[in-house]
């Protein structure tokens, strides 16, 4: 896609009011025979004697690559003087190879053992099996290799992402050694030339200590001893946490404070992070810019202010910076656009009871709306198990969230934009074999109530940390841009909306050997501790985190957008969010266009991970229109209430630059936000689809359909509370009708021929049933919806410029460029 540089174009005027008229499994395939087992041992064998060990290193580093199409035996690599570095799997439908790097012992005979396997599988068969078949010794082994080459230092290279560094000069370098032969390695070192730092850290089978050189110096150590397990890029020196002390955090703290550009000091005119949880200290010198003492409250005046657990200081920490290991690790400058306010929702003393958590959630609320003109994203990191199971259904904590979300409770009746987090699972006794399933599990990993509100954006947590920068005990659980390892999930798949909204990162824990995971502190997020001048610096993980982190990309969403609504930055939000390839994997390829097959990525990650980028800008080959308008969904006639009118949106479309594309793909994704006023009596009574005071829909003009017929159809789904829309191109939507048509935010994409959707420029929102329209008692004139339409067309790499097409539709209209 291209970069995204431009504002999005907020629209005016663009809407009309349309009255109503009436395959099996056979387990994992051995590798097949190879054609001329003798010639295909010699050929390795010839390869294994070609490789050069230096006289005084204590092993060789060995690149062992995989037969094509063939399944990769890892396994095979770790043991008889071998020792397994890294290893990238095999992918047999896409004919890619498994490729391992070991490390062969000189002393243990590494080399000459694997020679002696190959030799046997030439010459020598095993036993019989029971029907008297045979297959050479050592088959799986052989069978499984085609290529066996010297490795060198770019192979020892452990970093996902980050590429193989080729700068002349010295660099850093995060090296990991056999601890047995630290000696050797500081020896050779100090011939290279090379300087190593004093500290370092040990783990079972390494020690990781920070070296400064070039690549020749790091090579010749490396090869010349044979030490060295890998090498990576220097991550954050973790001891500026845990081994520096106050004096040298505090420097760290001044760093940051010398580079943060803060935002404006009229506080009206800047964007909050309101923070509904233990309190905020004033005495951390990264928050106090952000934070005045009269922004601190209470839901109890009784309450002190301060945080005396620490949670919420973690937090301010996280919706200020960010992860401060970014920034410790940088020079660049650090936008703080926006401010904090804490309000007190947990007690220092004991828990608050179940039946005050939404009252309290209110007054914390109401403590702080004493300014009530200010742009708020409320962030509540806190959840309750004792209304679980709920399956999705209200609570009402979540009935509350939604309420003061619609305006229709406390002190000052607005819209408001609320963050939840989705809730942790506790470390599981056999969650490191198989965390997903610990995730995934309805009856104990549910995600909490309130995070079921349907108003509210609910936070669930993955990551992208895998330990590489920074030493980890064992195994990381989670792949990198996978869920989270205690991360809660939806046990529902439908009625109920969609949760989480997004997963944003919490980190990752790891498997030391044991059956229960464990964390390490370079597996969590840096973030400020409420016990400075002690300590300036502390760790933050899980849910809470990924809250914290969402509260900040809402709240510089706000600071760009200060005039739209809570319903419309909800929905640039989480319409930016998009699944991972880690994520994808979990749907096979053959199942990614059957709608069904996307449950299990609902449930785990809700509509994936958001962009920031994408949500604040537009681009010139990917534009996003903004529509904000109301609707009054219902009418009285006679003796009930029918719907009233839908609106039809002419968008001021790109379709010369579509119709120049031609049959190229283009993407349309479409989200619309709405708040809903709840009435959780209706669900008491079985009325599920009641709970929501109206519900909105919206559909797009086929491309052969005339507006008068796309109206028409309009019409008759609405008015017949047709459950699907069977208008032309309603099965090109990726999620489909019933799926997206869940909660107050719906959101739907399209990827279709750019010169069909140049011909689809109208689309409709309609209102379906609620609770408005079955209870007469509510005044009519008082049931008004508002509601954003997001709409983002995506050209991806094509080179056009969709953003001056739609600018010149616009230049005679009433248009807000913001």
């Amino acid at each position: 896609m291209a970069d995204r540089t431009l504002p999005h174009i907020v629209l005016k005027g663009v809407s009309n009011s349309e009255e109503f008229n009436g395959r099996g499994g056979g387990g994992t395939p051995r590798p097949s025979q190879v054609p001329d087992r003798v010639a295909h041992a010699q050929r390795l064998v010839a390869a294994i004697e070609a490789i050069q060990t230096e006289t005084t290193a204590s092993a060789a580093y060995v690149e062992i690559v995989g037969r094509p199409g063939e399944p990769f035996l890892p396994e095979k690599f770790d043991v008889s003087g071998l020792s397994l570095l890294n290893m990238k799997e095999a992918d047999p439908d896409n004919q890619v190879s498994g490729r391992a790097v070991v490390r062969a012992s000189k002393a243990e005979g590494g080399l000459t053992k694997l020679k002696g396997k190959l030799n046997k599988f030439a010459t020598e068969d095993g036993q019989p099996n029971e029907l008297g078949q045979t297959r050479p010794r050592n088959a799986d082994l052989a069978n499984s290799i085609d290529v066996i080459a010297q490795a060198g230092l770019r192979d020892l290279w452990r970093h996902p992402r980050k590429p193989f560094p080729l700068a002349a000069g010295p660099i850093p370098w995060e090296v990991w050694v056999e601890p047995s032969e630290v000696d050797a390695f500081l020896g050779r070192a100090e011939q290279e030339g090379l300087t190593v730092y004093g500290d370092r850290l040990e783990f079972p089978e390494d020690t990781v200590m920070l070296v400064e050189g070039d690549i020749g110096q790091m090579a010749r150590t490396a090869i010349g001893t044979g030490s060295v397990r890998s090498v990576s890029p220097p991550g954050v020196p973790l001891e500026f946490v845990e081994g520096m002390d106050a004096e040298e955090q505090a420097e760290w703290a001044q760093d940051i404070l010398g580079r943060a550009q803060f935002g404006p000091e009229e506080h009206q005119a800047a964007s909050y992070v309101t923070l509904l949880d233990t309190g905020v200290t004033l005495a951390n010198p990264l928050i106090q810019p952000a934070l005045i003492a009269a922004d601190r409250h209470a839901a109890d005046p009784g309450w002190s202010l301060d945080d005396n657990d620490g949670h919420g200081s973690r937090m301010a920490g996280l919706t200020l910076y960010g992860d401060l290991r970014t920034h410790l690790s940088s020079t660049a400058a650090i936008p703080v656009p926006h401010r904090l306010e804490s309000s007190k929702v947990i007690p220092d003393v004991g828990q608050n009871p179940h039946h005050l958590l939404g009252d309290r959630t209110q007054k914390a609320v109401n403590a702080v709306e004493v300014e009530p003109g200010r742009l708020r994203t409320f962030a509540l990191a806190s959840t309750t198990e004792d209304d679980t199971p709920h399956s999705g259904a209200p609570t009402s904590w979540s009935t509350e969230l939604d309420q003061l979300a619609a305006g229709r409770s406390g002190i000052v009746k607005h819209q408001r934009l609320m963050v939840v987090s989705a809730g942790n699972i506790g470390p599981q006794h056999g969650g490191t074999a198989d965390y997903l399933a610990k995730c995934d599990d309805i009856d104990d990993a549910e995600i909490e109530s309130p995070a079921q509100a349907w108003n509210a954006v609910a936070v669930g947590a993955m990551t992208e940390m895998s330990g590489i920068g920074g030493p980890t005990h064992g195994q990381t659980l989670a792949e990198v841009g996978d869920l989270a390892p205690m991360s809660r999930t939806a046990s529902w798949v439908k009625t109920w909306p969609i949760k989480p909204d997004v997963v944003l990162e919490g980190g990752n824990w790891y498997d030391d050997g044991t059956a229960t995971p464990n964390q390490h502190s370079d597996l969590m997020l840096v973030t400020t501790s409420r016990n400075a001048p002690l300590r300036s610096f502390t760790h933050m993980s899980d849910t809470s985190a990924a809250t914290a982190l969402a509260a900040r990309d809402l709240a510089l969403i706000r600071a760009q957008y200060p005039d739209l609504w809570p319903e419309t930055i909800r929905a640039l939000y989480v319409a930016s969010a998009r699944w991972t390839d880690r994520m994808w994997s979990h749907v096979a390829p053959a199942d990614r266009y059957r709608k069904g097959a996307y449950d299990v990525m609902f449930t785990r990650y809700g509509l994936g991970q958001p962009n920031l980028n994408r949500a604040l800008n537009s681009a010139n080959s990917a534009i996003t229109l903004i529509a904000e308008d109301q609707i009054r969904p219902y009418e009285n006639k006679g003796s009930g209430r029918k719907l009233n009118e839908m609106r039809l949106f002419n968008l001021p479309w790109p379709s010369q630059v579509l119709r120049g594309l031609m049959a190229e793909n283009v993407t349309l994704r479409v989200a619309l936000s709405t708040f809903i006023e709840p009435n959780p009596s209706e669900v008491a009574r079985g009325r599920k689809n009641r709970y929501a005071s109206h519900g909105l829909r919206f559909a797009l003009k086929g491309p052969d359909e005339d507006v008068d017929a796309f109206r028409q159809r309009i019409g008759r789904t609405a008015m017949e509370d047709q459950q699907d829309d069977n208008g032309p191109g309603s099965a090109e939507w990726d999620f489909g009708y019933n799926r997206r048509s869940v909660g107050s935010l719906h959101i739907d994409a399209m990827t279709i021929p750019a010169n069909d959707l140049a011909q689809r420029g109208v689309l409709a929102v309609y209102p379906v049933g609620g609770w408005w329209k079955e209870n007469r008692k509510v005044d009519p004139e008082r049931c008004v919806a508002r509601f954003s339409l997001v709409v983002e067309i995506d050209a991806g790499e094509a080179e056009v410029d969709l953003y001056t097409e739609v600018q010149q539709h616009i230049a005679a209209q009433v248009a807000i460029q913001v």
